[in-house]
């Protein structure tokens, strides 16, 4: 049912959690999953998960890469160990929820695993979630983790 799977990778425990989703959903069909970082200026110090460190206010862009790319190499460490044995790693730049999207028609995936929440959870009361926006324009199926 879903071949290939993109999971945005931010560093909390919601893209965590949609990323054992993620697994438990490609497992079943021997599925491919691409995990997406998007590095954004947080106006916080977020903690992360999968041991990396938190990313400082005011961070440069490639000290937010060297973070994500860190991310990146966690997570499929773990989707690996789940049980997937297709992972790729993206790093891009933009607007998450038009990068998610992009990535997504790009790569002609048959879902998005995503958590409800992430890291800029301030903005996204303000100006609308990623999850919510992603949801209303992806061309694929879109599970949002809780």
């Amino acid at each position: 049912m879903f071949q290939t799977i993109l999971v945005p990778i931010d560093g909390s425990e919601h893209s965590r959690l949609a990323l054992c989703v993620a697994c438990k959903l490609a497992r079943q069909e021997d599925g491919q999953l691409v995990l997406l970082h998007i590095p954004e200026e947080l106006p916080h110090e977020p903690l992360l998960v999968w041991g990396a460190g938190a990313v400082p206010m005011g961070a440069t862009l490639e000290k937010r890469k060297e973070v994500g790319q860190e991310l990146l190499d966690r997570a499929s460490e773990e989707a690996k160990t789940l049980g997937v044995k297709q992972v790729e790693p993206v790093l891009t730049q933009g607007d998450p929820s038009q990068a998610i999207l992009s990535a997504a028609e790009e790569r002609g995936v048959d879902a998005i695993v995503m958590g409800s929440r992430g890291l800029g959870d301030l903005k996204g009361l303000v100006v609308g979630s990623v999850s919510h926006k992603v949801t209303h324009g992806a061309q694929c199926r879109v599970i949002t983790v809780h």
